[in-house]
């Protein structure tokens, strides 16, 4: 691999931010626990992952083809990450107190239901290419990517946020009532907002 250690990490480490903060899939996530438990929700959080999986790897091969030909883009596409976060970051602040839209497509019974659910609604969202295009280049430097760099890549895209669906999946019985607090909520959106403006500082430094 060519990609640094540290990288990985603070890659690792913004995918975890941006998984703690609470969207549809969350809801939907806990919705279906609290309906059938966890067996009701597995199945969606593998359907999410399968998205989780394919964007990375649009991105990279993308961007990739893209640096290969305007290497001078890089630079750019380094501040543009970097200005991904911080916006992000302002606007889970701002809208810290804001409630979640729910998606009943996410929470229609069945495990195969689920699956699809989870799958169309990554597949159906063309912003999480673009998320994906305007991040992996403030982390990675895509113009001497391997295939073992990519595999590392989508590894952690997929399983941080699979990890996590799952974990609150299993223990959402426990959480159900400290997720829905809205105090708690709010909370939840300020530091998670506050994370991500980190990182987009960081990025310019790595």
């Amino acid at each position: 691999m060519t990609i640094s250690l540290p990288d990985l990490l603070l890659y690792c480490g913004a995918l975890l931010i941006l998984f703690l903060t609470p969207g549809p899939v969350w809801l939907a996530i806990m919705a279906r626990a609290l309906s059938g438990g966890f067996s009701a929700a597995w199945p969606l959080a593998l359907g999410v992952s399968i998205g989780d999986m394919l964007w990375p790897l649009v991105a990279v091969l993308g961007i990739s083809w893209i640096l290969s030909v305007f290497d001078v883009f890089m630079l750019g596409m380094r501040w543009i990450a970097c200005g991904v976060f911080l916006l992000m970051g302002a606007m889970l602040i701002r809208n810290a107190s804001a409630k979640i839209d729910r998606d009943s497509r996410l929470t229609r019974p069945g495990a195969w239901s689920g699956f699809a659910a989870g799958l169309l609604a990554i597949l159906g969202n063309p912003k999480a290419v673009l998320f994906y295009m305007g991040v992996l280049p403030g982390f990675f430097d895509l113009r001497s990517i391997t295939w073992g760099d990519v595999v590392a890549i989508i590894a952690v895209s997929v399983a941080i946020p699979l990890i996590g669906n799952l974990a609150v999946a299993a223990f959402v019985g426990r959480l159900r009532g400290l997720m829905t607090n809205p105090a708690t909520l709010k909370r939840i959106n300020i530091v998670s907002g506050s994370l991500l403006i980190i990182v987009g500082i960081l990025i310019p430094f790595i």
